[in-house]
Parts: structure tokens; sequence; C-alpha cells
């Protein structure tokens, strides 16, 4: 597989902090030194390959705005489902799961992992078809979260829904009829989000399967969200619900 383009200050860093395999970083020509001073520092202790090359490339290589440096990555490895339920019976925190049902958006992938990290999501779990996977453009979209929040993927989200319920999670489906107002939402139990599909909603399959549904109330024109802004108000409603003001 190919190598996956990071971009950016912020990102980079975090790629290198988070012990990643790191081909090789990439230093625009004529960038002062000082504003890179912590990644070269950081790339020097881990004996990283660090290389010069003119604007041009790097311009080439990104479709967003790279600050003058650029990491070659090797492809994100995705959780181990198993091995995440075993990790979070042993938290004293409540858990908290997302499951995204068809998800196909690239970008929507990449801003709900970077808003799943700000939140406090445990991990996120997708299928092996109809969906995104993790490609350069959600590494990037992601903006360094990639690096904190595992990704799941899995074969039967049925099957997977079936597991987390016997460990303890309610499952809590987004939908738009016959579901409570979000802000209703108890989340003083283990609970796994479903988000649908950008296009479809939930699929069959996987609606049967929640506990109950949820729904984002709306008062314009346009009855809908995108897909990463109803996953975000999920989950810092989850967030409110746990964390009483000034705790964080």
């Amino acid at each position: 597989m190919e190598d996956i383009v990071i971009v950016g200050r912020h990102a980079v860093k975090e790629a290198i902090i988070s012990g990643h395999t790191i081909n090789k970083i990439l230093i625009q020509e004529g960038v002062k030194k000082q504003q890179l001073s912590e990644i070269l520092k950081k790339a020097k202790n881990d004996k990283l390959i660090v290389q010069t090359v003119p604007k041009s490339k790097l311009d080439n290589l990104a479709d967003a705005p790279h600050q003058g440096v650029a990491a070659l990555v090797a492809p994100y490895e995705y959780a181990d489902f198993d091995e995440f339920l075993a990790e979070q019976q042993n938290k004293e925190q409540l858990s908290t799961v997302l499951i995204l049902d068809g998800l196909e958006d690239p970008h929507n992938l990449g801003s709900i992992i970077r808003t799943a990290d700000a939140s406090g999501v445990d991990g996120i779990i997708i299928p092996k078809r109809r969906s995104v996977a993790l490609t350069q453009t959600v590494v990037k979209a992601s903006t360094g979260a990639i690096q904190h929040v595992p990704v799941m993927r899995v074969t039967n989200l049925a099957q997977t829904i079936e597991a987390l319920k016997e460990k303890g999670y309610w499952i809590a489906g987004t939908e738009a009829d016959n579901a409570t107002d979000y802000r209703q939402l108890d989340a003083g139990m283990p609970l796994a989000i479903v988000i649908g599909s950008e296009g479809q909603g939930m699929s069959r399959l996987v609606k049967d399967k929640c506990d109950f549904y949820i729904k984002i109330p709306m008062v314009g024109h346009v009855n809908s969200l995108n897909a990463s802004v109803a996953a975000s108000l999920m989950m810092y409603e989850v967030y409110r619900k746990r964390n009483q003001l000034g705790d964080n």
C-alpha cells in the first residue's frame, strides 16, 4: 500500500508523538526552521529521515495548506474490536462508541474523528462494506485526531451491536420519526450511538437492533443535517450530560 501524506505542523507533530510509522518528513526549502523546531527536534530524537524539498513538491502532494511540512506515513491500521471491548471493560468512566452505518464521505469521517477526540468518545465502528475507509483524505480532515481515536472495521454491524449489548452497552439510533428529543437522552450508561448514511440513514437490520431512537429537532426549511454535524451534536450532548460545568 502507498504511503499516506500528512500535512501541517500540528498533524505531523501528532503523528510523531503517537509513534506511528513515519517513512520520511519533508521540509519546504527556505522555511524558517524555528517555526518547525519542535518537529525537527522530535524527528532527530526518533532518528527519522528529514528531507528538504521545493515548495512545489509539497504543493503537489497536498490539497490542503501544508505550512511548509509534510510526513509520509504508513497506512493506518484498524483497531481490533475484541481488544477494544476488553479495554473498555476495565475503564472507570462510562464508555461511548460511535457506529457509522454506511458513511461514505471521507471529509465527514475525518471531521467525526476530530470531534470524537475532542468530546472523549472512546472509539468508532465502521462496516467493511458500503463505507468510507481510512483514506488519506480522512487522515487530513481529522487534523491529527486519528492518532488518538481507535477506528474499528467490522464485517457485520448487526452482530457487532449484539456483542456490544452483551457487554452492557445501550444502542441509540438516530432517527427523524418516532424518536425522543436528543436533549432527553439518558447518558448514565455505556452508549453506542448509531449515525446513518448521508442519504439513506440507518439500514433496516441495524435499525431493528437499536434499543431506542433519538432525534435532533429542526425548525428550518431543510429537514436534515450533515452527518458529521449530527454526530457532533450527539457526542457533545453525551459529554454535557456526564460532565458538570466547571469539571473540565
